[in-house]
This record gives structure tokens, C-alpha cells and sequence, in this order.
């Protein structure tokens, strides 16, 4: 299955439209009083949204090998930035609504509690994959030194389910962090089974 331009286009679009789902839904919850806590609720759903966004950019190359859509690379840094979005929604909440911009004490927190240093370290590795995410970085960084850079997602992914276990083992909740551990280390196990095949072949050659 190869799309057209024109599909490819309109696929792209719904793609756009449907991750900003959850952000409509949060604003339509927010601003009716449909809340409880409205906080707590607003931090939940957009960490939640960042780990969802992140398995689907890690699960496009693996969906595109099997199932020989090529043309599914051309979504993924779309649904990248959107993992980049929610995270910035998620870590824009803890610094406005728990610390009210003041910088110096959320520093303090981060410092003292383990899971939110771990889930910054996560959001600060994300912000130069954002920011390296147009056409005109990748020329100007080049191929190689771009790839590079972008597998720091196969660190910011393990780092951000880190977090959510952290947080829910508080909780003694850990349903949801160990089906998103399944699925991380699954989607990173391929894709290291499949390098390390492509490298057989090569060393076979050598030798």
C-alpha cells in the first residue's frame, strides 16, 4: 500500500487531528467543571498522552517493517512532536500549578524527589530532538550526526516509564507501568534484534 501525495496528505492531517484529541478533551473537562481535581487530572492525562505518543514513535519503524508501509516513516516525526507537545504540557503544569514559575524551587523538588528528576532528565533529552526536527536541521547537522542524536528517544523512553512507576508505586498502582514497561522494552528489543542482524551479514563478509 502506497498512498498517494494527495492520501498521504489527508492521512497526515487526520493523524494532526486526532492527537489533539486528548488536549480538546482536557480543555472541554477543565472549562465545563466536569473535574473533581482538575490538577491532578490535567497532570495524569498529559503524562499519560507523552508515554502513549512515545510507543507510537518507537512502534512506527516496527510497523513499518512488517508491514512494508514505508510511507509510515513520514508520520513519525509528526507523532514525535506531539510526544514533545504533551511532555511540555505535562512539565508546564508541575512548574505553573505546583510551583508557580518559580524556578529555583522547583529545582529544589526536582533535586529531592526521584521520579520527577528522572521524568526532567526525560523532558530536558527531549527538547533538542524538537528542536532538531525540521528538514533544515537534519541538512544542516547531516544524515549521521542526526540519527545519532535522535536515538536519545531509546533513552528518553525507558526514562519516562521509569518515572511513571516511580510515581504510581507510591500508589501501590502498578497495572498501567508495567504494560507500558512490556511494550517499551518490546518495541527496543526489536529493533535491537533487527541491528544485530543487519550486522551478521556484514562481519560474515569481513571474515
Amino acid at each position: 500500500m502506497n498512498p498517494t501525495p494527495s492520501q498521504l496528505r489527508a492521512i497526515k492531517a487526520l493523524v494532526f487531528a486526532a492527537a489533539l484529541v486528548p488536549l480538546a478533551r482536557l480543555v472541554w473537562l477543565v472549562f465545563t467543571g466536569a473535574l473533581v481535581e482538575p490538577l491532578q487530572f490535567i497532570t495524569r492525562s498529559t503524562g499519560d498522552w507523552t508515554l502513549y505518543f512515545l510507543c507510537i514513535t518507537l512502534a512506527v519503524t516496527p510497523l513499518r517493517r512488517l508491514s512494508k508501509w514505508n510511507w509510515l516513516h513520514k508520520l513519525r516525526r509528526m507523532v514525535g512532536l506531539f510526544a514533545f507537545f504533551y511532555a511540555l504540557l505535562h512539565f508546564t503544569t508541575f512548574l505553573w500549578f505546583d510551583h508557580f514559575f518559580d524556578v529555583a524551587e522547583m529545582l529544589k523538588d526536582v533535586a529531592k524527589r526521584p521520579f520527577i528528576l528522572v521524568g526532567f532528565i526525560a523532558f530536558v533529552l527531549l527538547i533538542p530532538l524538537a528542536v532538531t526536527s525540521t528538514n533544515g536541521m537534519v541538512r544542516r547537522l547531516g544524515g549521521k550526526r542526526w540519527q545519532w542524536l535522535h536515538r536519545l528517544v531509546y533513552i528518553v523512553a525507558p526514562l519516562g516509564v521509569l518515572h511513571f512507576w516511580w510515581m504510581k508505586a507510591a500508589k501501590h498502582d502498578l497495572a498501567q507501568p508495567m504494560l507500558f514497561t512490556a511494550i517499551v522494552a518490546l518495541l527496543l528489543v526489536l529493533r535491537l534484534w533487527w541491528a544485530r542482524k543487519k550486522q551478521t551479514p556484514a562481519r560474515a563478509g569481513v571474515a
